[in-house]
């Protein structure tokens, strides 16, 4: 691998050789639930962490798993990653966690590629290679954690008459809408930059609505990592859910 692939390929390779990394690791039963959550995130991170230094020397980073260097603030070009996004899910041999790897340029979700390793025979969905997107049915999908709903998701889902979909990772419920598994991802419990900003970037590559569940725009590469809330869509469903929760 050489400096000369493009930076959306780069993310895409990155997160495939960590998601089978993730499963290597996963399929060694050593590890009880929660150190094998450990483990993942440190050998994910790991690799991740001394790709994107040797093959982007001159770009900032950020991980969830690494120690946050100031200096990426005066870079126009950051990557972010998530090695594990679904820790417990990762521990818990389920399906629905994520490896996230993106690249934001002056604040904007430029680039991202979202492993999602757990499913048959793994799946990448990355920004320069948008999929149609399945039609919507009749009855929306709302997905939603599935140990601790937000109560503005679950007031939506009644609003509208949507059905909840619980699901694990931000990565997984973000991608669910791309694979038509469901249509708003509402969440506004509480979340860092590295949660969304590859998921956000795949998103809006495949046309879909992102910003906070106020409608303002999702920034990144703020000094302050703390991103708590964001709505993912279907376009045609944004002001309506917008409208819903202004009125909560």
């Amino acid at each position: 691998m050489t400096g000369s692939l493009s930076d959306a390929t780069l993310a895409a390779y990155l997160a495939e050789i960590a998601g089978r990394l993730l499963l290597d690791v996963r399929a060694s039963a050593l590890f009880s639930p929660k150190a094998l959550g450990k483990a993942g995130d440190q050998t994910a991170n790991q690799f991740l962490c001394h790709a994107l230094r040797e093959q982007r020397p001159d770009d900032g980073l950020l991980s969830e798993e690494e120690k946050d260097n100031a200096e990426r603030l005066s870079k126009s070009r950051v990557w972010i990653v998530d090695p594990v996004d679904g820790t417990r899910e990762y521990g818990e041999e389920r399906a629905d966690w994520a490896v996230h790897v993106g690249l934001t340029i002056n604040g904007r979700p430029a680039i991202g590629a979202v492993a999602l390793p757990g499913l048959n025979g793994g799946v990448v969905l990355r920004s320069d290679d948008p999929l149609p997107l399945p039609p919507a049915p009749e009855q929306l999908r709302m997905v939603v954690s599935r140990t601790r709903p937000a109560k503005e998701a679950v007031a939506v889902a009644e609003a509208i008459d949507a059905e909840l979909v619980p699901m694990g990772s931000a990565g997984a419920k973000a991608m669910a809408i791309i694979l038509g598994q469901a249509d708003i991802y509402l969440h506004s419990g509480g979340q860092y930059e590295w949660d969304s900003m590859a998921p956000v970037a795949v998103a809006l590559a495949h046309g879909l609505h992102c910003s906070r569940i106020d409608g303002s725009p999702l920034v990144y590469n703020r000094q302050d990592v703390y991103l708590p809330d964001l709505l993912i869509c279907r376009p045609e469903h944004a002001q309506r859910v917008l409208d819903i929760v202004a009125g909560l």
